[in-house]
């Protein structure tokens, strides 16, 4: 009994070594994904203007790195906070922490240099070398055309400076040692022709991030189909969304045409719609309509063109649902 005892204690004694040096290992050596490349962006106009449209209208990263007005239909980002960071990813929304969007404008990014922004958006590795949660979607960026994210940096350069200073993001553990594990070297491509739609419909449905929102995830695991909606943003009152089903399934698009998804984002385009204010318990979404509203639409049929491709996937999804007193 006594050798039984003393081989166990031996086993879990190595067991405990070795998830230790485990740990010490990804908490140290990872994430390593290589030094920022060395790179001076040029700032040209056709660059500003091109990452101009994507950080707003594609990318969204002036949406996520603002403070949204969810008093207001869409949660709109509120003027004057747009690149200055702020907003809230936490437990509320299925994120394993809280996660809070830091400012993108050069008041933040001032002393970094355009390699160091560009492994950031492709890889979520910092100017100090740890690793981002991937709410700004990474491993997606990391797919995309060079030009397309030195675009991007050369049109945040070219943005007011605002002074913000927003709180540090805190993963719950065990979650923050397992980040580090996430950030890969980065697999960039180039942009495919527009004129092949589907091949360009998916580069843009990756730039724009589609499938992140729309697979249901818990805690940052992957638990639903890829574009068959379900992923939950649960707002402060109790009311819950669900995000919709994408798939040409009959329980997402498949009834749908392609004016019928152009016109859908087409209506917030308009010069003269106005968000308008919400009444508590009414029906919200986090869906950003007026950002995505921008996009052009042959950029719009082409991510129609690409949804059709997918394998149709059985999910009729309950997009809003109020809390349960109120039902």
């Amino acid at each position: 009994m006594k050798k039984v005892l003393k081989i166990l204690g031996i086993t879990l004694l190595a067991l405990i070594v070795i998830l230790l040096g485990a740990v010490t290992y990804i908490s140290t050596m990872l994430p390593n994904v290589g030094p920022a490349p060395d790179m001076e962006v040029e700032i040209t106009q056709e660059r500003v203007d091109r990452g101009e449209y994507l950080a707003n209208h594609v990318m969204l990263c002036m949406d996520c790195h603002a403070i949204r007005d969810f008093s207001l239909f869409a949660g709109p980002p509120i003027l004057g906070t747009m690149g200055a960071g702020g907003e809230r990813f936490d437990q509320s929304m299925n994120f394993p922490g809280v996660f809070i969007s830091p400012n993108i404008t050069p008041h933040n990014l001032g002393d970094w240099t355009d390699g160091e922004i560009f492994r950031l958006i492709t890889t979520g590795v910092t100017k100090d070398g740890s690793a981002i949660f991937p709410v700004m979607p990474y491993p997606n960026y990391g797919e995309l055309d060079p030009e397309d994210i030195k675009s991007v940096i050369a049109y945040l350069r070219t943005l007011d400076p605002i002074e913000s200073e927003p709180q540090a993001s805190k993963p719950d553990f065990p979650f923050n040692i397992i980040l580090n594990t996430i950030p890969k070297e980065a697999n960039l491509q180039p942009m495919p022709d527009p004129s092949d739609q589907i091949a360009y419909g998916s580069y843009l449905v990756k730039a724009a991030a589609c499938g992140d929102c729309h697979t249901k995830a818990v805690q940052g695991k992957v638990v639903g189909e890829p574009f068959a909606g379900g992923f939950e943003f649960a707002y402060p009152d109790g009311r819950l969304n669900r995000s919709s089903n994408i798939t040409p399934h009959i329980t997402g698009l498949g009834s749908w045409t392609k004016q019928e998804f152009v016109n859908r984002f087409k209506m917030y385009a308009d010069s003269a719609y106005v968000a308008p204010e919400i009444p508590e318990y009414a029906f919200q979404t986090v869906m950003p309509w007026e950002m995505y509203a921008g996009m052009r639409e042959e950029d719009l049929e082409a991510i129609f063109a690409y949804l059709q491709t997918l394998e149709p996937v059985d999910n009729q999804v309950a997009t809003f649902e109020l809390p349960s007193e109120m039902e």
